[in-house]
């Protein structure tokens, strides 16, 4: 019998039976229980050592940290959700004269794309959470916040609960029970666009947001 045949025989009388998983040890993925305060500091210096910008707000002023923030670069506008709270916070205020044009994504984005890739200045979105050990923001796209929101407009103003600032994405991840379900886009954000040449030289905002900019509400 060829090995072929032998493989085929094999397979032909294998009985199956159900699938176990083996053990996994994750202790090598822990560290030490950081505080809020050490998180925080942790990732506000990971996040801006790749030009990213990080803002300590409380719930009473990040507003007004957004109005400063896009008067000095002269934005135009902000694009904004429909149906989440930043979103309703800001359209309570939109007649605010220190705040731009607010620019509210209510409709199917086929019909945004133009806009969005040509006149859209800002956009500003909720996050899932951070990692402290590598600067990172968790995006976890909705209908009413697509991944576009927060990969396309020049400026990107994501507002992180000091709260669901992890140590690792491993404590991300077990914290939230990602197990149990997981959008089909799950964005990892460390700091604002960037690319590398051929000799290595890297340069920022090629492709996507030249500036990201966190709201660490605390």
């Amino acid at each position: 019998m060829s090995s072929r045949e032998t493989i085929l025989q094999r397979l032909r009388n294998r009985t199956g039976g159900e699938l176990v998983a083996p053990v996994s040890d994750f202790s090598v993925l822990e560290r030490p229980n950081w505080s809020t305060e050490e998180r925080i500091e942790r990732f506000e210096r990971t996040i801006e050592s790749v030009h990213g910008e990080v803002h300590r707000c409380t719930r009473e002023n990040w507003i007004d940290r957004v109005a400063e923030i896009l008067s000095a670069r002269k934005a135009r506008n902000l694009l904004i959700s429909s149906q989440h709270q930043i979103g309703r916070e800001l359209r309570a205020v939109a007649e605010r004269d220190d705040l731009p044009n607010l620019l509210i994504y209510d409709e199917p984005i086929d019909s945004w794309q133009p806009a969005l890739f040509n006149d859209v200045d800002a956009g500003i979105t909720s996050t899932r959470g951070g990692i402290a050990e590598t600067g990172s923001l968790i995006l976890w796209p909705t209908p009413d916040e697509p991944r576009l929101m927060s990969l396309v407009p020049p400026i990107h103003i994501a507002v992180l609960e000091a709260s669901k600032l992890y140590t690792t994405l491993y404590e991300a991840m077990h914290a939230q029970n990602w197990k149990t379900g997981m959008p089909t886009n799950a964005l990892l954000i460390s700091g604002p666009s960037k690319t590398a040449d051929i000799e290595q030289t890297l340069a920022y905002g090629v492709h996507g947001p030249k500036e990201l900019i966190v709201l660490v509400i605390e």
